[in-house]
């Protein structure tokens, strides 16, 4: 990997660029850069002088102030230029909107320019999640549980390895076929039992 410092004015957005954004995104972005500064290198390419990756970020850059920024050289045709323009934004996985509406606080969530959906589909079925969203009713398990809060991420942890908390799949895994259940936070009656005894 070849990384270079670039001046800002030497970065020319490419014209194709079919990503675009709002001023929410571009608010949110600029307090992420304010926060934590440049944590991931822009793309360029060498032949074309052209950003592959990283636009709104240079664009926030200079509006920031910044003169120079270190950047990933490539030396790409202009077709493998596209191509990795595209690929840079479309294989990056997606949201489990189901564990952010039930283990993080959403309000904080949109602060940081993520928005959770009123409702998300889980196998063909339309969910709405509000403040009374019960993950387990929702999600078609019927199960009686009990909810513990942890107060921390470390409580959680260690409470995953004191009780051995598996994900609901691994627990049940015939009855339950929906890929996005899989938080640790399952356990059986009796293991509980078997465990505080």
């Amino acid at each position: 990997m070849i990384i270079e410092t670039k001046k800002l004015s030497e970065l020319k957005p490419a014209p194709y660029n079919p990503r675009k954004s709002n001023e929410k995104q571009e608010a949110h972005l600029k307090a992420s850069l304010e926060k934590f500064g440049v944590v991931e290198p822009i793309i360029f390419n060498k032949q074309t002088g052209y950003i592959i990756g990283g636009h709104f970020r240079v664009r926030e850059l200079k509006k920031l102030g910044y003169k120079e920024i270190d950047c990933v050289i490539v030396d790409l045709n202009e077709q493998d230029e596209k191509e990795l323009n595209i690929r840079l934004n479309a294989n990056t996985g997606e949201w489990d909107f189901v564990d952010l509406a039930t283990n993080w606080d959403v309000e904080e969530l949109a602060e940081w320019g993520l928005e959770v959906p009123d409702k998300i589909v889980v196998d063909g079925k339309e969910i709405e999640i509000n403040e009374d969203f019960e993950p387990a009713e929702e999600l078609g398990i019927e199960k009686e549980y009990l909810m513990i809060i942890f107060e921390t991420k470390e409580q959680h942890e260690n409470a995953i390895q004191f009780f051995n908390l598996k994900t609901q799949r691994e627990v049940n895994n015939k009855k339950i076929e929906m890929n996005n259940i899989g938080i640790q936070r399952v356990i059986k009656y009796e293991d509980l039992r078997t465990i505080i005894k």
